[in-house]
């Protein structure tokens, strides 16, 4: 399968085939790494990261948990 490479706005850009794209189990707007070694460019896919805000909450503990932090005196127009 053959692309080309062409200019979007300031970025050259290479539009992939959907085929490519289907064949390699890879999905639009899926994030993905790009690696450069030895004058090639390879598309991987990115470690899925996901984080569940209750999960995160719960593991809030008296140990982990910092006091409150003072920037000082307010400088310009903050509403305190």
């Amino acid at each position: 399968m053959e692309a080309v490479i062409r200019k979007w706005g300031n970025s050259p850009a290479l539009r992939l085939p959907t085929a490519a794209l289907k064949e390699a189990g890879y999905q639009l707007e899926q994030k993905v790494s790009l690696v450069v070694s030895r004058g090639r460019i390879l598309i991987e896919p990115s470690e899925k990261v996901e984080y569940d805000l209750d999960a995160l909450v719960k593991g809030i503990t008296a140990a982990n948990a910092h006091s409150e932090f003072s920037f000082g005196k307010p400088v310009g127009q903050e509403k305190l």
